[in-house]
């Protein structure tokens, strides 16, 4: 069974072997130059006194189509496994019927499907597992400049960790099993491979919105306005309110996941970014600030921005953010915890394989 099985796998497994050969190649020959880069730059833009925040985002920019590009792999790589190595395993055979011929031999139902299961199982989280280590390698620089770049990316955003560490190798395991399981049950190809893309996809988008934000309870903090957390400032013509933007990053952790980013009232109430403060006279007057009607960037000028007297009076009126986040020490705890959670629905389908090839297939 084994030499069969493998005799019927083995020209996907060198298709997969040499795709990925092929990427950590490139990855190994881009990677370190890359990191030497980034080392470079981050000890160069901390002796200066703006700080790293334009460097990080022009390295970024820099590699941002390369890093979507192995993101985007690693993310699709579970579900491809679950497409042309589940779903065909089963039925392929019993739309030819060599399913038949095997079970007349003396080898089990058990026997036939543990063997193929092991055998191709192990290949799809083996190829998922070089995938992302190779990526999570190669794109440590990268991560580190995305999380402070706006929009951020976050190693603990929905992005980033679906397709770093651990998780793609659970995935792929569960997508494989998934494609399986639905092969027992649908027995046409085409339609197996339907319906395990169908859930899989559903099964990636409901559990970081609904589950994984319950791993753990999060943190919970309140925070005043100031130009480090200020995205955009603006202020109208003819006595308006002042309408600003945060940015939704976590004091000091920028690899923090942000579940909730508010601009609230001193009676906790949402603002949507309106403050009712003074723009006739005062600190917050259009002439003390920003041009009428226009806006003015986050980014201060070198020395005090005019722009620091208006937010001190915000602050002194109640105004704050309030972040409901998960931070980034918490990035293994979730990744343990999510692998578990794949791990048991993967089992849960093996054994739904199981019980149906012994009672249902024929």
């Amino acid at each position: 069974m084994i030499w069969l099985t493998w005799r019927q796998f083995r020209a996907s497994a060198a298709t997969a072997a040499a795709l990925l050969a092929a990427l950590a190649a490139v990855l190994a020959l881009t990677g370190p130059g890359m990191a030497d880069d980034y080392a470079a730059g981050v000890a160069a833009c901390k002796r200066r006194p703006g700080g790293c925040g334009n460097f990080y985002q022009d390295f970024y920019h820099a590699h941002m189509a390369a890093f979507f590009g192995v993101t985007v792999v690693v993310l699709l790589l579970p579900a491809l496994l679950g497409l042309f190595w589940g779903a065909p395993l089963i039925t392929r055979e019993l739309e030819t019927g060599t399913h038949r011929l095997v079970w007349n031999q003396s080898v089990t139902r058990t026997r036939w499907l543990t063997v193929k299961l092991v055998l191709v199982g192990l290949g799809a989280t083996a190829a998922a597992g070089i995938g992302s280590l190779a990526v999570t390698w190669w794109a440590g620089p990268v991560d580190g400049s995305a999380a402070r770049n706006i929009p951020s990316f976050p190693r603990m955003g929905p992005l980033l960790f679906d397709a770093r560490g651990l998780v793609p190798v659970a995935y792929a395991a569960f997508a494989f099993l998934l494609g399986v399981a639905a092969g027992t049950v649908v027995r046409r190809t085409l339609p197996a491979m339907a319906v395990t893309l169908a859930v899989f996809v559903v099964v990636q988008l409901a559990l970081p919105l609904l589950v994984r934000p319950h791993y753990a309870a999060p943190v919970r903090a309140s925070r005043t306005i100031s130009e480090a957390n200020l995205d955009d400032f603006f202020v109208g013509r003819n006595g308006e309110p002042v309408q600003l933007t945060v940015q939704a990053q976590a004091p000091g952790d920028p690899d923090a996941w942000v579940l909730e980013s508010r601009l609230v009232d001193a009676a906790g109430k949402p603002t949507g970014g309106t403050i009712n403060v003074s723009t006739t006279s005062g600190p917050c007057a259009p002439e003390q600030n920003a041009p009428p009607g226009g806006s003015r960037s986050a980014q201060p000028p070198e020395g005090r921005s005019p722009i620091a007297a208006c937010l001190a009076e915000i602050n002194r009126l109640g105004y704050r953010q309030r972040l409901v986040y998960q931070p980034s020490s918490r990035y293994w705890a979730f990744q343990w915890a999510e692998t578990g959670i794949f791990a048991v629905l993967a089992a849960g389908l093996a054994g739904f394989c199981f019980w149906t090839v012994r009672r249902r297939l024929s």
